[in-house]
């Protein structure tokens, strides 16, 4: 086989992989919608709190959401569907208004997060099954208040399977790696943070860059 031709077939190869989907990583690919609606006079931003049987991170705030399906067309298509599965709305009754960049997070998820405006609030019925209620924060508050900011460390230990033998004084301690911040905002009884916090964040990065006039309305 000669060079020009191994190169063109790797040329090839390589594309393809490049093309695939995330199928061969660890990441959870997830999508998620920040779902904006009109509450007491005011435009608000709705979310979710999860139901304390489910398996991953019960009782937690966050927004509405999940993987993304082989089925679905992409991140935004994943994430109304998502929404209108845990809310008991219509695709229809979800207005997409755009998305936000992806955020890959230190414990493994990438989010594809996108921004929605649902004007049917009287038809939002949260399913029992994933959700255990839903509240609203005014984005008015929600710009007019930081996060708290804290801090996690990030490390590495190698488990029994390690070939220590290779590596001749190798540490079988934890090592730190990097640092990462937490974001943490509190509303009435309620405290949202973590990942759904880091996309808040990044949400009222982008609502700051236009004036919301405070006599809003519908």
């Amino acid at each position: 086989m000669e060079v020009n031709e191994l190169c063109g077939k790797l040329s090839t190869v390589l594309k393809m992989d490049l093309a695939k989907k995330d199928s061969d990583n660890d990441y959870f690919n997830a999508a998620v919608l920040i779902p904006l609606i009109w509450d007491n006079n005011q435009l608000s931003v709705l979310f979710e709190v999860r139901s304390s049987h489910l398996s991953w991170q019960p009782g937690e705030i966050c927004f509405p959401g999940g993987r993304i399906e082989a089925t679905d067309k992409n991140s935004v298509d994943a994430a109304v569907r998502e929404t209108s599965e845990e809310l008991d709305l219509k695709i229809d009754q979800i207005q997409v208004l755009g998305s936000l960049h992806e955020i890959v997070s230190p414990i493994g998820v990438r989010l594809y997060p996108s921004v929605g405006y649902i004007s049917d609030v009287q038809d939002i019925k949260a399913s029992p099954d994933e959700v255990a209620e839903v509240f609203s924060v005014p984005l008015a508050f929600l710009l007019a208040n930081e996060p708290i900011v804290g801090h996690m460390e990030r490390c590495t230990r190698p488990l029994s399977d390690f070939p220590f033998h290779l590596l001749p004084g190798y540490s079988e301690k934890w090592k730190s790696r990097k640092n990462y911040r937490v974001l943490f905002y509190q509303y009435k009884q309620y405290v949202i943070w973590g990942l759904t916090a880091q996309v808040l964040y990044d949400f009222l990065l982008v609502c700051k860059k236009i004036v919301i006039p405070s006599d809003c309305h519908i």
